[in-house]
């Protein structure tokens, strides 16, 4: 398994499209066209998975479920096109951990903050309960913590 310096290597020679900087974690920035990556680390898994974000093009979406949709898509990628091609293992339960991440946040945003039931997204961080009819604000809460706003 390469290290995290020299998968960084050949991936900037492979796809010289694309910037490689250090940071604080590992994302996928397509306005600056960067992969962030934590230059400490060791694991390479998740550098795939950030690569395949940017080789499928991922930018932008519009709802909550299309962003699980994009994290499964990019461990896809990076399984079945990029781990064997740069000697890197991507086993299922690191792909299942990380998509559980991403299903835990989707259920707290989609939790009604009145009664609890499950919600369905209306717009852009807008959800309206099936329930109690309740309707609510989220913050991104990607990177942070979740609120919800009761809308009037």
């Amino acid at each position: 398994m390469p290290s995290i310096t020299s998968l960084v290597a050949k991936l900037q020679t492979d796809y010289p499209q694309l910037t490689f900087k250090s940071g604080d974690d590992f994302r996928w920035s397509p306005q600056e066209m960067t992969l962030y990556y934590p230059s400490a680390s060791s694991d390479t898994a998740t550098l795939l998975h950030e690569v395949g974000h940017a080789l499928l093009g991922h930018n932008t979406y519009t709802k909550d479920i299309q962003l699980i949709e994009m994290e499964r898509d990019a461990w896809e990628y990076a399984r079945k096109n990029l781990s064997g091609r740069y000697d890197s293992s991507i086993s299922e339960s690191i792909v299942q951990e990380s998509l559980d991440t991403y299903r835990d946040w989707l259920h707290a945003r989609s939790t009604c903050p009145n009664c609890q039931a499950t919600g369905v997204q209306t717009k852009t961080q807008h959800y309206k309960c099936v329930a109690c009819h309740t309707q609510w604000r989220v913050n991104e809460a990607r990177i942070c913590a979740l609120r919800r706003y009761t809308l009037h």
